[in-house]
């Protein structure tokens, strides 16, 4: 993990990395601006009480002191781009999720050879400034869902994780913690804002969205995440998402 101490001596570097899958790389922060570019494979970001999930040809964007940690899933081969302080106060403060175009794919990848050290003047310079440009214009695609804080209620949201397709209700979170519905039903909105039916919606979406990334049909991960059919589950992840999962599978560069 780079530059969590040591200075960008550039105004940005990319780097190269390859994960097996179940990988993780436990909490951490860098001292620079840190844009992760996926060419294969799906990560999970969890960073501010939030999870986002990284498809192939998008990248998100994490701003500099924000500590965060990363699950592989699958085998991943990804870009990691470093952008000097000074550079990146002009860029979104937030963490998001952006769509890479096909330049700003090849630019990422080419400046993956370069060294630390960028000669003024050179053609490599010439890269690092178009990389740069061509972020400014990458187009937010955010979706992400927030985690309990809790830990009783991130005990539960994991044995869920491991059974998305079952037909998860509240009364379920109350038995397991032993306390009533409305207890855990005004404890789940204190922590992520969401009731729990709308969590788990969202979250069955980043799932799915995985699973397509990784080679499922719409169908086979409608099931999966526990839908009992493709046009209820199109119907929700259309108007959570912002686009159709079918043109989610057949245009990964979107």
């Amino acid at each position: 993990m780079y530059y969590q101490s040591e200075q960008l001596q550039s105004t940005i570097r990319s780097i190269k990395y390859k994960y097996k899958n179940g990988i993780v790389e436990p909490v951490h922060q860098h001292q620079v601006c840190q844009f992760i570019y996926i060419k294969r494979g799906v990560i999970r970001v969890y960073a501010q009480n939030r999870c986002w999930v990284i498809v192939p040809s998008r990248g998100l964007l994490i701003p500099a002191g924000i500590p965060h940690s990363l699950l592989a899933v699958g085998n991943v081969e990804l870009r990691a781009l470093y952008i000097h302080p000074e550079i990146s106060a002009e860029m979104n403060d937030k963490i998001s999720i952006l769509q890479v175009s096909p330049l700003l794919s090849e630019l990422i990848n080419s400046a993956a050879e370069f060294e630390d050290v960028i000669i003024k003047g050179s053609r490599e310079e010439r890269i690092n400034q178009l990389i740069l440009d061509e972020l400014s214009l990458m187009e937010s695609k955010d979706f992400n869902v927030v985690m309990p804080l809790s830990a009783e209620l991130k005990v539960f949201c994991e044995r869920v994780s491991n059974n998305y397709d079952r037909p998860w209700e509240l009364a379920d979170v109350a038995s397991s913690l032993g306390v009533s519905v409305k207890t855990i039903s005004r404890k789940f909105h204190l922590e992520t804002g969401l009731s729990f039916g709308e969590w788990l919606r969202c979250f069955r979406l980043l799932k799915s969205m995985e699973l397509m990334a990784s080679g499922y049909s719409v169908t086979d991960a409608a099931l999966a995440v526990g839908y009992d059919s493709q046009s209820s589950f199109s119907i929700t992840f259309k108007k959570r998402v912002g686009i159709s999962p079918k043109f989610f599978v057949s245009h990964p560069k979107i």
